[in-house]
């Protein structure tokens, strides 16, 4: 008779979450990093947060807290935080959802929705994306039964690229019911908030919806991906619930102040975001000038739907020294870094035709 502890059935069936690969002799592009490192004074910060490392950090973090409250003009009760927006994606599921509940999504998109979901004991409901890569936002209305919970709107989508117009998420908004949470999430907002004015002002819905919040994040343009600090900005009551569910003394003493530093450099961040913009629309147009069907994006990545031929173009990238983020079957995410880097790929995609 088996005497090992048992753990939950449904955890054989769960997908675990894959970072982007990473090796001794080639470069990742696969995890969609910033370029350039930590922003100007961050490790400085570091350092000298490190020396009140043997004390507990601000359980509410209070001084990251009330930073972000002045910049993005919102009462601190509406903010929570937590190691990164994909933690607050998990408080949002394990404090809406009941066992058999509803979490409607994009897919392909993020890929922690679907682990996030069954670790609450709710059920996925997957939209399949449209041939460009966008959401379905009429389907996924449609698919709301009395079951649902929460739907996350990934903006831009990750993996594919595309953001979803401001006046499309208030089109949407005004569709759903009351009593289901709407998650925008945001991991990749600077970027799209460049890419054009459709974009990025989702802040402006939270007033006129009750039922809606936004997720962001210091990973990607704030260069703090190591760290782990990510906000979601919502109803008061719903952020008091998130509070609760969240590991307490998540955000750790070096990450707040790291985030804090960050904030002190939005215009240092702000280039680098405009640069990678620039970049992104560079290696874009050669790869479709190449006759690739790439997706728009308003990302710091690309998409390419490589298909059955996805495992092949990612062997040819690693044997060019750069690792790429591969979903077998479907295609290829491919993160915007330094020129030189960047052509690397596009070269492999010369090859590839």
């Amino acid at each position: 008779m088996d005497q090992s502890p048992k753990l939950r059935p449904d955890l054989e069936d769960l997908p675990s979450y894959r970072a982007g690969a990473r090796a001794a002799d080639a470069v990742s592009l696969a995890s969609n990093e910033s370029v350039g490192g930590p922003p100007p004074g961050v490790v400085e910060a570091i350092a000298l947060a490190a020396a009140d490392s043997h004390r507990y950090p601000d359980p509410a973090a209070n001084q990251l807290l009330q930073r972000l409250a002045a910049q993005l003009d919102v009462d601190a009760d509406r903010i929570a935080l937590g190691t990164g927006s994909v933690a607050i994606c998990q408080q949002i599921t394990s404090t809406a959802c009941s066992p058999g509940d509803e979490v409607i999504y994009a897919w392909r998109s993020f890929e922690a929705y679907p682990i996030v979901t069954t670790l609450a004991h709710a059920q996925s409901v997957q939209i399949p994306l449209l041939p460009d890569g966008r959401h379905d936002l009429p389907a996924m209305v449609d698919a709301i039964t009395e079951r649902t919970r929460v739907i996350f709107l990934c903006t831009p989508n990750n993996p594919t690229g595309p953001a979803i117009p401001t006046r499309d998420i208030g089109s949407f908004l005004a569709q759903v019911p009351k009593d289901i949470l709407v998650v925008i999430d945001e991991a990749y907002l600077e970027y799209a908030g460049e890419s054009g004015t459709d974009f990025g002002n989702t802040l402006s819905l939270l007033d006129q919806y009750s039922n809606a919040m936004a997720l962001r994040t210091f990973s990607k343009a704030y260069g703090l991906a190591g760290l782990r600090v990510g906000y979601g900005v919502g109803p008061v009551h719903v952020v008091a619930g998130l509070r609760k569910a969240a590991t307490p003394f998540g955000i750790n003493h070096l990450a707040q102040s790291a985030a804090v530093a960050a904030l002190d450099q939005t215009g240092e961040v702000t280039q680098r975001v405009v640069d990678t913009v620039r970049e992104r629309d560079r290696v874009v147009a050669q790869a479709r000038a190449m006759g690739w069907p790439v997706p728009d994006t308003q990302a710091n990545f690309y998409w390419l739907p490589f298909g059955a031929a996805t495992d092949d173009f990612a062997q040819a990238c690693a044997n060019a020294g750069v690792l790429v983020r591969a979903f077998p079957g479907e295609g290829i995410r491919v993160t915007i870094s330094e020129p030189e880097l960047n052509d690397r790929v596009l070269a492999v995609l010369k090859g590839f035709q």
